[in-house]
């Protein structure tokens, strides 16, 4: 795991570097998390620069993330490949609260419609942590989650399982 981590922090730097936003990053992983945090360092970044590096509604830093996980799993045995999330101002620990917010909402009328309800305008990212939310929250057990489409269109779905 740590050769995994030092790798990530290592590919991140040097993109950035590449990128003319030369930076630190660092590295954590939490028990019970499967993911590899890369946490870019702000401080010797503009406010400018820190939200080139997010985009419009965290496009730019979804296809960093996106970058990371394909080049960094390339020929890596499935069983030792692990997620990598790249974070930088606080943007996905921001963005994961209010996509808890947005999945209890969706939840709540679900439950009293009874009719499924489509989640749009998430990224791949975004709709598989959904799907997670929605596998690990004892409280939405009667709730079920399902992807449709292909990308650029595809969309998720939640309904009463």
């Amino acid at each position: 795991m740590q050769e995994r981590m030092e790798r990530g922090q290592a590919w991140l730097a040097e993109l950035l570097k590449l990128m003319g936003c030369p930076t630190n990053v660092t590295v954590s992983h939490h028990e019970g998390d499967e993911s590899i945090w890369l946490m870019v360092e702000e401080s010797q970044l503009s406010e400018d620069t820190i939200n080139t590096l997010i985009g419009d509604h965290g496009k730019t830093i979804d296809a960093i993330q996106y970058l990371a996980n394909t080049i960094l799993n390339i020929g890596v045995d499935r069983a030792d490949q692990h997620p990598y999330t790249i974070e930088i101002h606080g943007y996905r620990v921001k963005r994961q609260a209010e996509l808890r917010v947005l999945v209890e909402e969706v939840a709540q009328r679900v439950r009293s419609t009874g009719q499924e309800e489509e989640m749009t305008s998430l990224s791949s990212a975004e709709r598989r942590q959904v799907h997670n939310f929605f596998k690990e929250l004892k409280e939405l057990s009667d709730l079920a989650t399902e992807s449709r489409g292909s990308e650029p269109n595809r969309r998720l779905f939640v309904r009463l399982r």
